[in-house]
């Protein structure tokens, strides 16, 4: 799975301002601090089936902060947490099911955490988010692509994509029929705190 959230964000609404012929361009002292995830937020996720179809949901509950820094944008951390408790599909056997010891096994390991490690600007308003990702009691290295979409001086969104490969953190359950990659495509809106 990539995620990744970002310290280009101060670069990002320094671009984003300057398109506009109504807006000051904000200084990057402008955009630091920190930012809290907000509920408008949106976790969605997908997996792909043999033969189409597929599942596709998101999470219910998830919490998290931006910590901008505006000497150094790349100093930026992020902090994510989503509760797999609260994953909802649309289809009670199927939620069920994710949330069985097979897949998510909430009961024993109720949080899935990502703390970025690096944030690497790859365009006027893109970065590349690298960090840990933690679930079902084991930790890798994800990558998430992270794009601006909006900033003022008291908020801040990124459309954030990735991929993550189940199998690395024992949900394996459904192999081959069901992909082992998970796509992620989130809305995460931050406000400054």
């Amino acid at each position: 799975m990539r995620q990744s959230y970002g310290p280009s964000l101060a670069a990002w609404a320094l671009v984003l301002a300057a398109t506009s012929a109504e807006a000051r361009a904000p200084s990057l002292d402008d955009a630091a601090g920190r930012y809290d995830i907000d509920a408008s937020s949106e976790i969605n996720f997908s997996v792909a089936q043999t033969g189409g179809g597929g599942i596709s949901g998101k999470f219910g509950r998830f919490s998290g902060t931006f910590q901008l820094d505006g000497k150094d944008i790349r100093r930026s951390t992020v902090e994510f947490s989503l509760f797999p408790e609260t994953v909802q599909t649309g289809e009670p056997r199927i939620e069920k099911f994710l949330r069985s010891s097979a897949i998510f096994d909430t009961a024993n390991h109720p949080e899935i955490v990502f703390r970025s490690t690096k944030i690497t600007q790859t365009g006027e308003d893109t970065a590349e988010i690298e960090g840990k990702l933690t679930a079902k009691g084991t930790t890798r290295t994800e990558h998430f692509s992270a794009r601006l979409t909006k900033w003022n001086r008291r908020s801040i969104s990124f459309q954030i994509e990735g991929g993550i490969y189940r199998d690395r953190y024992n949900m394996s359950a459904g192999l081959p029929i069901y992909s082992n990659i998970v796509q992620f495509d989130m809305t995460v809106n931050g406000q400054k705190h």
